[in-house]
């Protein structure tokens, strides 16, 4: 069991073992259920959003061109080789 102390302001710090454990990371946010009797539940918030939300979301924001996967492969590793990553090839 982990006692937190309230500070003067009305804030908790949790400890980075609790945060460890709810699998919460620096910028995500905290979901807080307050529960009958005085209880509360605290845990990771869960993004609410669906695929199909995501459905368009890039529409409009290139240029039109369409490359097939050998293109993509090529231009990453052409890149590679630019950086100084020659020699290094896929599984």
């Amino acid at each position: 069991m982990t006692t937190l102390t309230v500070t003067d302001r009305g804030q908790v710090t949790f400890g980075q073992d609790v945060l460890n454990h709810l699998g919460i990371k620096p910028g995500d946010r905290v979901r807080l259920d307050l529960l009958p009797d005085g209880r509360a539940e605290l845990k990771a918030d869960q993004p609410s959003g669906s695929w199909r939300q995501l459905h368009g979301l890039l529409k409009g924001k290139g240029n039109g061109a369409r490359y097939s996967i050998e293109e993509i492969d090529e231009a990453i590793a052409e890149a590679g080789a630019a950086a100084g990553m020659a020699g290094l090839e896929r599984p």
